[in-house]
């Protein structure tokens, strides 16, 4: 069986290049696929006979490449005009929520957007119930800061 394997070891590279095109679909990012292009070229060398060892090699050297050229390049071209792409919790900012754990006027509470559930503080006199809908207005850290849109009936 071993010994199978290492005769067709170019099997487990094209089979490593598709599973790390797969996961770029979900990233988006452009470094999984860097990591494809490293196991294509590797495939094709061991194809061509080359040792274990420098499979390994191959694999590396393309994959660094890749990171530093083809990354960059793939990003600047396929996303163009978009310098100011917000992530993370900064794109929560103008989301709207619900409330699912009454925000307190002088105090906190926890807001539900999208499945996921935030500490929230509000800049209004009076508490935001449970069940309202609210927008996202600022972020400090982990907390965020929303206003009242009203009940949901």
């Amino acid at each position: 069986m071993i010994e199978y394997l290492a005769q067709h070891l170019w099997q487990m590279w094209a089979v490593i290049a598709v599973v790390c095109l797969i996961l770029e679909l979900t990233a988006g990012d452009f470094f999984i696929i860097c990591f494809s292009i490293g196991a294509f070229f590797t495939a094709l060398a061991a194809v061509c006979g080359l040792g274990f060892y420098l499979q390994l090699l191959v694999f590396a050297v393309f994959t660094l490449i890749s990171l530093f050229w083809v990354r960059p390049f793939a990003q600047r071209y396929l996303h163009k005009g978009e310098d100011n792409r917000v992530s993370n919790a900064d794109a929560l900012m103008g989301r709207q929520g619900r409330v699912v754990e009454t925000v307190k006027a002088d105090g906190f509470g926890r807001v539900q957007i999208d499945g996921d559930i935030w500490k929230a503080v509000t800049n209004e006199s009076i508490d935001i119930p449970e069940g309202s809908n609210v927008r996202v207005i600022g972020r400090e850290s982990t907390i965020i800061t929303v206003e009242s849109l009203g009940i949901e009936k």
